[in-house]
C-alpha cells in the first residue's frame, strides 16, 4: 500500500482498544492493521496550511502558516492558558467562533499517563483530549459554563497537580493501578475555592483507555520529518498522538499537521 497526501492528526475512536484513522489526502488510513508491518515515512517538502491551503515554509501552532496563526482564534493564546479567555466578556478574535466553543461547557478533568495531571478541555472533546495526551485513566473533576472558568480552575489546581504530560513516561509501559483518581479527584476539590467548588461535577466514573501497542519502548527517541526526511520501521504501536517503532522510534504525528509525505507499507 502507498498513498500520498497531506496529514492531519489521527483521528480516535474510544472503543475496547483505541481505533486510529490517520487522514492522508481525501483519505483515512485505519492505522491499527498496521502494526508489526513495515511502514515508511518520507517527507515530500511542502507543508500546507490546515486552515487556508497555502504552502507555508514553517508550521505555526501544529500547522498554521503565520498569518492565520496570528489571526485565527482557535491560535488565541488562550488555546494553551485557557484562564486567558476572555469571551464572555465579549472579548475574542472571532466572537461567533467564541461561541461555539469557548462559551460552551468545559470539563476539568484529572488524567494517569504516568502522573497525576490535571487539564481542560471542552464538553464535546472527551474522551478525544485524553487520548491524544496519552491518558491511560481519566475522572472528570468539575463542568464550567466557559472555558475561561475551566482555566481559573485548572491554575489554582496548577501547585498541586502537573498540567503538563510527561511524553516520553506516557509512551512506556505503566498501569497505574497505585492511583486511584476519585481520591485524587476529593483531593482537589477540597482544595478549590468555594466559589469553584459549585462546578464539581458529580460524576465519578473512571475512564479506562487501552491502546494498540503490540511493545512498549524501554527508551524513547523521537524523530521528525524536518531532519529526517524518510524513516522505515516496524510499527509497534500507536499511543496519543505517536506511532511507536521498533528501537523507541517516535513520531508526534499532530506536530506534522499539513505535511505533505507518501505513507507506504510493506504487505
Amino acid at each position: 500500500m502507498k498513498k500520498q497526501g497531506n496529514i492531519r492528526k489521527m483521528r480516535a475512536e474510544l472503543k475496547e482498544v483505541v481505533e486510529y484513522h490517520l487522514p492522508i489526502g481525501d483519505e483515512l488510513i485505519f492505522m491499527n492493521p498496521l502494526i508489526g508491518k513495515k511502514v515508511r515515512l518520507s517527507y515530500l517538502g511542502q507543508i500546507n496550511c490546515i486552515h487556508c491551503g497555502k504552502k507555508t515554509k514553517t508550521s505555526f501552532s501544529q500547522g498554521y502558516c503565520y498569518s492565520c496563526f496570528t489571526s485565527l482564534p482557535q491560535c488565541d493564546p488562550s488555546i494553551v492558558r485557557p484562564e486567558l479567555d476572555l469571551s464572555y466578556l465579549g472579548i475574542s478574535r472571532d466572537m461567533e467562533w467564541a461561541k461555539e466553543n469557548s462559551l460552551q461547557p468545559h470539563y476539568v478533568y484529572l488524567a494517569y499517563s504516568g502522573n497525576v495531571k490535571v487539564g481542560v478541555t471542552r464538553e464535546s472533546q472527551v474522551p478525544t483530549r485524553w487520548i491524544d495526551q496519552g491518558a491511560i485513566r481519566a475522572i472528570k473533576l468539575a463542568r464550567t459554563p466557559n472555558r475561561h472558568i475551566a482555566g481559573v480552575m485548572e491554575v489554582a489546581l496548577k501547585e498541586y497537580f502537573l498540567d503538563k504530560t510527561k511524553w516520553r513516561e506516557m509512551l512506556k509501559e505503566q498501569n497505574g493501578t497505585e492511583v486511584d483518581l476519585f481520591v485524587e479527584k476529593q483531593k482537589a476539590a477540597g482544595l478549590l475555592h468555594p466559589e469553584l467548588q459549585q462546578y464539581v461535577s458529580e460524576e465519578n466514573n473512571t475512564y479506562t483507555i487501552s491502546y494498540p501497542v503490540a511493545i512498549f519502548p524501554e527508551k524513547v527517541t523521537s524523530f521528525g520529518l524536518d531532519k529526517e526526511k524518510e524513516f522505515s520501521g516496524i510499527l509497534q504501536g500507536i499511543k496519543g498522538q505517536y506511532l511507536i517503532f521498533e528501537g523507541g522510534k517516535v513520531i508526534n504525528i499532530r506536530k506534522h499537521n499539513g505535511y505533505l509525505i507518501e505513507l507506504e507499507v510493506e504487505e
